[in-house]
């Protein structure tokens, strides 16, 4: 049977909170690999393989890790960012000739995984295909040479996912060929599942990077906006992450503590905990100013929580028709302590339907039986539900 060989640099070496992205697409690559086998080429510390036939992964040594923090913008990135380049089309193109039964590539993100796909199809006559990532269009495809680039490795893969349907448009627009929306979804630990509380006080939880993008900043102004009665609603708040913002976000909540409000830093978590945060709020916050669909929005999903977010990206269109949660009316601190007001005058329990209808489109094994239908044609035993991108 042929081989689905999926090239990323958002593979975790071991389970970590820092890597959200880096999760959802092991638990994607073991759920493909139960239809066929599945070979993961991602950086590492170093070039080591690991894994068994059916779901290998293989390593080749960065100068750096995460590559997520290499800016092409810095001058002092410039030799990792040209050494990874180097090794990672050295290393998929070894892995290509020694497995001898890759049938497609699919690069995970557009950049720099699209570009050695691009580079190893063309010699070895493999077709790839690309899953882009917000980072991808809206921050690396400004800079004119790369953006060039992009288009290049956007136009002549196979097929084209997104994991929000405006990424999926925008990557339509910068490539010229079609792109379909395809949800990153994680699978979490089991856990109890209690369902969230029907009337105040409530639990509220925010999970994710401490960064100006993730908006930790404006959810701290927010509940710096909080009335003394809002409070008496609101039995803890949860803050787990961690990131550029450290410094700034620990000592709001220090002083949110010295004013005697019940909030509290918990750092990176692991899988584990994180399920456990979300099955513990009974809301989950997401305050981003840019965003996409995150993944915590399908983790909220999974736990049957309903989300306070910003009217950004994908979560303007899915929280509004699913009727997931509540939705800030701009982004700003003012706005979405408005939001949280409003999530404190309503139960959680409210939103249980929607959020229903909304997991059946955040469905991991869909999510990949689609794929390999796509990817491998004729070589599964589902049938074709004819979708086409």
């Amino acid at each position: 049977m042929p081989r689905i060989l999926l090239v990323t640099t958002s593979y975790p070496e071991e389970e970590s909170g820092r890597a959200a992205a880096g999760s959802f697409v092991q638990d994607f690559a073991s759920e493909l690999s139960l239809a066929g086998p599945v070979t993961v080429l991602a950086p590492g510390h170093a070039a080591i393989t690991t894994g068994h036939d059916g779901m290998q992964t293989v390593r080749f040594a960065a100068p750096r890790l995460p590559l997520s923090l290499l800016n092409p913008l810095r001058p002092l990135d410039w030799w990792a960012i040209a050494a990874t380049m180097q090794r990672g089309r050295q290393a998929l193109d070894r892995v290509v000739t020694e497995a001898g039964d890759v049938g497609h590539i699919l690069a995970l993100w557009a950049l720099p995984s699209g570009f050695w796909a691009r580079g190893v199809s063309r010699r070895h006559g493999i077709p790839y295909s690309c899953w882009a990532l917000g980072s991808d269009i809206w921050t690396l495809g400004r800079i004119p040479l790369v953006r060039s680039l992009l288009s290049q490795v956007i136009r002549d893969a196979a097929f084209r996912y997104a994991d929000g349907y405006q990424l999926a448009a925008d990557v339509e627009r910068i490539g010229g060929r079609p792109c379909r929306y395809l949800p990153s979804v994680r699978r979490l630990p089991q856990g109890t599942r209690s369902g969230p509380a029907s009337e105040p006080p409530y639990r509220l939880a925010y999970l994710g990077r401490w960064h100006m993008n993730k908006g930790g900043d404006l959810l701290l102004d927010a509940l710096d906006e909080l009335r003394p009665d809002d409070w008496s609603r609101i039995a803890e708040v949860r803050i787990a992450g961690g990131g550029p913002m450290e410094l700034l976000v620990r000592e709001r909540i220090a002083a949110l503590r010295a004013a005697h409000r019940p909030v509290s830093a918990l750092g990176y978590l692991e899988p584990p905990d994180a399920a456990q945060l979300l099955r513990w709020a009974d809301y989950v916050l997401l305050p981003s100013r840019i965003e996409s669909v995150p993944v915590v929005f399908s983790d909220a999903l999974q736990c049957a929580r309903p989300v306070v977010s910003m009217p950004v990206g994908d979560l303007t269109t899915l929280v509004a028709n699913y009727g997931v949660g509540i939705l800030s009316r701009a982004v700003s601190g003012i706005d979405y302590a408005r939001a949280l007001q409003e999530a404190l005058s309503r139960a959680p329990t409210e939103f249980q339907s929607g959020i229903s209808r909304a997991l059946k489109t955040f469905d991991l094994p869909q999510a990949a039986a689609s794929v390999r239908r796509e990817l491998l044609p004729g070589r599964s035993d589902d049938s074709d539900d004819g979708t086409q991108t």
